[in-house]
């Protein structure tokens, strides 16, 4: 179980916080989660700050989950220096400019290519290969049709020979699909509701490969998971 703790939202639009106060969110969260559970669980930084991982590693902290793959001036460098598995995620810009870069000729072949260009930067810096994980990065720079091609073709993923992360855990495209059901049911519907769609979709990334799956509803997820592996024994 993998529990991931962020300090600073990354949602289309979102502002900036000062890398101070992202400390003061979660360095005091991680040592609260090691006081109660030990080494039962591990925590997942969510942030794109040198600064804030290295402070969370000192208190407990097992991964670093970078939506923007290490871009951040010192970031390849404080990975390797930390020797722990790093999360590189595909976006291109920032929260608040994003939307406007969702463009692609063929957005799967240019995601790979993305990645692998992180990739290869963060190995230079002197990242060991086996510590690092892929994300695709649903929900960042991309649309409704962006999303549909990489759900169907994320094993395509494979190609980069590192474990797949998987997060669309009530993202907007998730209510996109609801939406365009035409359903009553749906209408006006919280984010909340998506946690079914959501389940179906971290089952279709399971299928694929997907080694971790990010979901606000874990139980709901393990039941799709549990009965996938049963089928399937």
């Amino acid at each position: 179980t993998i529990i991931d703790i962020g300090g600073e939202s990354t949602r289309p639009n979102a502002s900036p916080v000062a890398e101070e106060e992202e400390c003061a969110r979660v360095v005091p969260v991680v040592e609260a989660i090691r006081q109660q559970f030990g080494d039962e669980l591990w925590v997942s930084i969510d942030t794109s700050s040198p600064q804030v991982i290295e402070q969370a590693v000192q208190v407990g902290a097992d991964i670093w989950n970078d939506v923007r793959a290490l871009t951040r001036t010192g970031a390849p460098q404080m990975a390797a220096k930390l020797d722990i598995p790093v999360v590189l995620m595909h976006m291109r810009g920032e929260p608040t400019t994003m939307t406007a870069k969702a463009h692609y000729i063929d957005v799967l072949q240019e995601v790979i290519t993305e990645l692998k260009q992180r990739i290869d930067c963060a190995i230079q810096a002197g990242v060991k290969r086996s510590n690092i994980i892929i994300d695709p990065g649903f929900g960042f720079a991309k649309d409704y049709e962006h999303h549909k091609i990489l759900l169907n073709q994320l094993t395509e993923l494979h190609q980069l020979q590192l474990p797949i992360l998987f997060g669309v855990s009530r993202k907007r495209f998730l209510g996109e699909v609801l939406n365009n059901t035409q359903l009553p049911a749906f209408d006006n519907h919280k984010a909340i509701d998506r946690d079914g769609v959501g389940m179906a979709a971290a089952l279709l990334a399971y299928q694929q490969g997907a080694s971790i799956v990010r979901t606000h509803n874990v139980g709901l997820t393990m039941q799709a998971v549990a009965l996938w592996q049963q089928l399937n024994q």
